[in-house]
């Protein structure tokens, strides 16, 4: 499943970014969403927490997050981290006692308090010494609701004002004048939106899995265990090693056993297996298919290459080279959350080394690209009829393969 969220960035009076505002979305549509606000605020918390993660949206800098009276009187901003976000006070709050104490709280606790798109009231008045940032609509104030509200905190040196909606050179240069320490609007630039990946407990399972066994030196005690907790795989490890492939003098009785018959090289190839069937989601048996095919050709192109001691870095390289399509996400933002060698990185993102000379060579062989196919044999000193022989021997394998774990 995926999560959006638009930021959008703050600039202070030197053009320099301060800080981004996060906007929900549920979609790449760059418009708020049809929902309640409560809702786009719990939401937010929650694909922040478990999705985009802060740090990577906000980039280190400041997060300006809005929250309602009720989600701020539920206490929801705690459970963010207060160094890195701005708590936003929606217009639509009311200035009463129930809201000073949830602010003054948070603000002993150390957190940021903006009021949003704010008109002075001297009801806030005794809000004033809780807050560090008044946003002002630019464009959608008047120039004496402005100086009523630059009047009324004059005497609280501590509180920052940010001019939101700035559209040209001209407002903001009139803002600066006016003493505005940040700004925000279509001038500088529009909300970018971001799309993020939101893992099934299954292939958490398996993303764990996988950080475990690319490990330089796995604990195979901690891989068994984490077969044990999942029943499904548990069933489908045991599958695997009944194949006549595994020579065994004795029935396999235990987990830890089937993950010791394996060992380290095979685990990969398997958990790598395991990935292709869990994150092609709903996607066609074709996809899942393809990416076994590519994955046991890689790894067959690494001993004509003469990595052959990497084969198994080869074949997860394969079986990673369509999960792009496999979760409808950016293959950069997929490959580099999850626990892999640089090597297969830089043969994945940037299409540099070894490893991407193979994958290129799956492209042209499912293409049917043969003058490319082969150049790159001749590049890669392949014999061209053995990678001919090698591609059916793929093809085969995964057809096997597809039937077991499916």
């Amino acid at each position: 499943m995926g999560f959006f969220a638009a930021r959008q960035p703050i600039l202070d009076r030197h053009k320099s970014l301060f800080g981004y505002e996060l906007l929900f979305r549920t979609s790449l549509v760059n418009v708020f969403p049809d929902v309640d606000q409560e809702k786009a605020t719990s939401k937010m918390i929650e694909v922040l927490q478990f999705d985009l993660g802060l740090d990577r949206i906000s980039e280190g800098k400041l997060a300006f997050i809005n929250f309602t009276e009720q989600t701020l009187l539920g206490g929801y901003p705690e459970l963010l981290p207060k160094k890195k976000v701005v708590i936003e006070i929606l217009e639509t709050a009311k200035p009463t006692k129930a809201l000073f104490l949830a602010l003054q709280q948070l603000h002993n606790k150390g957190y940021l308090l903006a009021l949003d798109d704010f008109v002075h009231n001297d009801r806030w008045n005794q809000f004033y010494p809780l807050i560090n940032i008044i946003k002002i609509g630019y464009l959608e104030s008047s120039q004496e609701q402005i100086s009523q509200t630059i009047d009324a905190v004059k005497n609280y040196p501590h509180i920052k004002l940010l001019a939101e909606k700035v559209e040209t050179n001209k407002q903001f240069k009139e803002a600066l004048n006016l003493g505005f320490d940040y700004f925000q609007g279509y001038f500088f630039s529009r909300p970018e939106v971001i799309k993020s990946v939101s893992l099934t407990p299954g292939q958490t399972s398996i993303a764990g899995l996988m950080n475990k066994v690319v490990a330089e030196d796995p604990n195979f005690d901690e891989i068994a265990q984490l077969f044990e907790l999942d029943v499904t795989l548990s069933f489908k490890l045991l599958r695997y090693t009944q194949s006549a492939v595994f020579k065994r003098r004795n029935p396999i009785k235990t987990i830890k056993q089937a993950v010791l018959m394996l060992g380290k090289a095979e685990l990969e190839r398997f958990v790598g297996l395991l990935f292709a069937a869990q994150f092609s989601g709903d996607k066609p048996q074709e996809l899942i298919r393809l990416s076994m095919q590519r994955a046991k050709f890689c790894e067959l192109l690494a001993y004509h290459c003469s990595h052959g001691s990497n084969s198994s870095s080869a074949f997860l390289t394969g079986m990673l080279s369509l999960v792009d399509a496999m979760l409808d996400a950016d293959l950069n933002e997929v490959i580099n959350n999850l626990p892999l060698s640089q090597d297969i990185k830089l043969a994945l993102t940037e299409k540099k080394g070894w490893l991407a000379n193979c994958v290129a060579l799956c492209k042209q062989f499912e293409k049917g690209i043969w003058h490319k196919m082969e150049a790159s044999c001749k590049q890669l000193n392949i014999p061209y009829i053995e990678v001919l022989r090698d591609y059916e021997i793929a093809s085969d394998w995964a057809e096997d393969k597809l039937d077991e774990l499916l």
